[in-house]
């Protein structure tokens, strides 16, 4: 997951809607169903979907009160746990 990238997609929602977002991620994973993919390629998906959503989790995050700041932070730190343990 990469910090600017979810800060991105978090202002997109913002200032769009959450349901774009939702929609890509149900776009790009039936895409992971095509057998002729290369494993780069499924690996540049995966990194994309879970981009979006960590911008999921992140506005969530400030839909209940959290400074956008606060929670990106919170939200990288506790995915950088998760990778050390």
């Amino acid at each position: 997951m990469k910090l600017p990238i979810i800060k991105h997609l978090t202002q997109f929602i913002e200032e769009n809607d959450e349901d774009f977002v939702v929609e890509t991620i149900e776009t790009l994973e039936a895409l992971t169903e095509v057998s002729s993919l290369k494993d780069e390629e499924l690996d540049v998906i995966g990194e994309l979907i879970s981009n979006m959503y960590g911008a999921i989790e992140v506005n969530k995050m400030i839909k209940e009160g959290t400074p956008k700041k606060e929670a990106l932070n919170s939200f990288m730190k506790r995915v950088l746990g998760s990778i050390d343990s």
